[in-house]
């Protein structure tokens, strides 16, 4: 054995074999580099597996006290930054086992009884995961409640709906900003889903077909927090549903928050103006002095491309892999990681965005009334009022704005007379439907941007936020 095939060889499971692994084997096995942030989930699955081998009569009570102790040490040692992790240990499991045998002796060599390094990584992960879960919740909850406290003081705050980014009718900019509360809700949703489902234990599977002990699975999941001990011990150790569910949630709440970051962003350009982030979320030009860029936005909206791209490769990971475990798993964790990264950094900072912007009220204004946003608003009227067939009504209306076009007014500067001309049955009282006010005050129907229904829906919401806090 060489030198260094001597060092990198693991003593955890080295009797099989004679010789250590050559260096290039070491280095693509050993995962400690990035799987050492599941520390606090081994620890706390090995706390208790240990209380369960102790109460089927696997442990004695000394030895279990043993083991305690000594985990609650080396969980000291890992969060101190005094811990000194060895890649010839392959992972954070053999690294913490071998480090409590150093400090207790024989008593951790037995906390591996009933159980194998394939029930043990899948039950940290589902710890992990759930944990990631939890935090990311908290700050969907923060983001909404931002969202829904901006939307409330923007109730009546009429801005330009779009269609095809072209002009449609008027909205109210709270409106608009509950139209993402509602997304972000979506998203809540799919990761507590995916949390219920995730939430089985799969510690007792052991390798693949289960142990031969007498362990008590369910005694273990409840100790976890599971609701359940899993069903199937080979479905067990080799499923990774619970981290593509999860990362494809999160390749959708990603996608909603690069929506949002690209509406920022042309907000704050020059031609729309409607809002104006502080210099806490914009940069400079390194030429142009009078840039101010939404950099922020821009890589928030940029995120997404990380994680759908690691929900990709995990699933291309999987999708060929026969039961039961196999090495290839290993390559699961990294993009759970970078995609919780991700996602949590962009979370922060479009919270912080929605805080920190300031609308152009008097912009949004001028522009809501643009591009004849009130046609619709004159054909309803048409349709109400008239009781002309609304395809009747929709020509009058094109026939209507093509004259205003022409003449290079707004609906609301044609004469009565003008109108007429087209529909006899028009009176006066058409005026009183196209101006963008009126406009967003008969939009009453439930879900619609009456600035009555926004403030009632804002409050709402944040009365819900507060209660899920």
């Amino acid at each position: 054995m060489t030198e260094t095939n001597s060092r990198l060889a693991n003593p955890q499971w080295g009797g099989r074999f004679a010789t250590g692994p050559a260096a290039i084997m070491a280095e693509i096995n050993a995962s400690i580099g990035f799987d050492q942030r599941l520390w606090r989930q081994d620890i706390r699955g090995s706390l208790a597996h240990a209380a369960m081998l102790a109460r089927v009569g696997l442990l004695t009570a000394g030895e279990e006290k043993q083991i305690r102790d000594g985990l609650h040490d080396i969980a000291e040692e890992i969060a101190s930054g005094t811990f000194e992790f060895s890649s010839a240990l392959e992972d954070i499991h053999m690294n913490i086992e071998a480090r409590l045998s150093d400090r207790i002796g024989e008593a951790g060599k037995r906390l591996h009884t009933a159980r194998s390094r394939n029930d043990q990584v899948a039950t940290d992960f589902r710890l992990w995961v759930r944990d990631a879960i939890d935090g990311i919740e908290a700050q969907i909850n923060a983001l909404m409640t931002s969202l829904a406290t901006r939307a409330h003081a923007y109730a009546a705050t009429p801005m330009p709906g779009f269609t095809h980014l072209q002009v449609a009718q008027p909205v109210t900019f709270g409106h608009h900003l509950l139209a993402y509360v509602e997304m972000l809700a979506r998203d809540r949703g799919r990761l507590n889903d995916a949390r219920a489902r995730l939430n089985e234990c799969p510690l007792g599977s052991a390798a693949l077909a289960g142990t031969s002990f007498p362990i008590d699975r369910k005694f273990t999941a409840q100790e976890l927090g599971f609701t359940r001990p899993t069903a199937n011990s080979l479905d067990a150790v080799s499923d990774r549903d619970f981290a593509l569910e999860y990362l494809s949630a999160l390749s959708i709440l990603a996608m909603h928050l690069s929506r949002l970051a690209e509406e920022i962003v042309i907000w704050c350009s020059a031609p729309f103006g409607f809002i104006r982030l502080s210099d806490a979320f914009t940069t400079g030009s390194s030429i142009m002095p009078q840039k101010r860029n939404p950099d922020a936005a821009e890589l928030v909206r940029a995120k997404i491309g990380r994680i759908t791209g690691d929900f990709i490769g995990l699933l291309t990971v999987m999708k060929g892999l026969p039961l039961a475990y196999a090495k290839d798993t290993q390559e699961d964790k990294e993009p759970v990681f970078d995609a919780t990264e991700a996602a949590t950094l962009s979370l922060a900072a479009m919270d912080g965005m929605i805080r920190d912007m300031t609308p152009d009220q008097g912009r949004m204004r001028e522009l809501a009334g643009a591009g004849f946003s009130t046609a619709t608003d004159l054909a309803d009227w048409l349709v109400r009022v008239l009781r002309v067939p609304f395809r009747t009504a929709h020509h009058v209306t094109g026939r209507l704005v093509g004259m205003a076009e022409a003449k290079g007014c707004d609906l609301s500067d044609l004469t009565l007379d003008e109108m007429r001309g087209v529909e006899p049955g028009i009176d006066a009282s058409i005026f009183s439907v196209l101006t963008v006010e009126a406009s967003l005050a008969s939009r009453t129907s439930e879900g619609g941007t009456a600035p009555i229904n926004v403030e009632c829906a804002a409050r709402l919401w944040l009365e819900r936020l507060e209660g899920d806090a």
